[in-house]
């Protein structure tokens, strides 16, 4: 479930999105200015930010300005929502590093449209050197580590590679092929059998989480877990 941070400092439009955004599944945090909203965004990191540019602290562009100018917020997606509708507005706020703006008057159902539209595009992009998270499951590809409930996993090389390329699949079916390719690469003396060891190894470390890695009969493997 997609964290959504709502930050509007008008009370009634604020209550309208938190409602209508609950409604379609996401899980929302609403803040009435920018600054409770910065205090809270390390440690309940949000999925995508709906921010006014007209708020009574720090201002919607200087706000998109801090965020994306420290590397452990910079690639939240910001979608701005304002009264402005001049064309300079609307550039201001996309060279900051704004991913979308909507202007006000809006239609709730073009907005949520918006925000799914974004969060489908920053999972594209995703950086691989990003530490995933996966309710209390931890990768982190830059120090090779897994952690689940904050405790170590104790993965090998390839059952490390192995996982990183199912959940980077974002639940696409990955073939045996595409799987020796990726990781084994030019090792030529390994078979399918190979494969099926790995991935009954990695099922038994992840606990819970083993049931993610999903058999697709005849086709190959995929991660698919409930509610992440």
């Amino acid at each position: 479930m997609s964290l959504i941070y709502v930050v509007e400092d008008d009370e009634d439009i604020n209550e309208l999105l938190v409602y209508n955004l609950k409604k379609e599944g996401f899980s929302v945090r609403s803040f009435l200015n920018s600054k409770e909203a910065y205090r809270n965004i390390k440690s309940d990191y949000p999925d995508l930010i709906v921010l006014d540019i007209m708020l009574p602290d720090m201002d919607g562009l200087e706000f998109c300005k801090l965020l994306k100018s420290d590397k452990d917020t910079e690639e939240i997606p910001i979608i701005m929502l304002t009264a402005k509708s001049t064309e300079i507005d609307k550039i201001v706020g996309l060279e900051l590093g704004a991913d979308d703006y909507v202007t006000k008057p809006f239609s709730i159902r073009e907005l949520i449209a918006r925000i799914k539209a974004v969060l489908k595009r920053s999972k594209r992009s995703f950086k691989k050197d990003k530490i995933i998270r996966i309710k209390d499951l931890e990768i982190d590809p830059l120090k090779i580590e897994v952690r689940i409930d904050g405790k170590n996993i104790d993965l090998t090389a390839k059952e490390f590679k192995l996982l990183l390329l199912l959940i980077n699949a974002e639940g696409k079916v990955l073939t045996r092929d595409q799987i020796l390719s990726s990781v084994w690469e030019n090792d030529l003396d390994v078979f399918d059998r190979t494969i099926d060891v790995h991935i009954k190894k990695l099922r038994d470390k992840l606990g819970i989480y083993g049931r993610c890695i999903k058999t697709v009969r005849g086709a190959g493997y995929k991660w698919e877990c409930e509610g992440d």
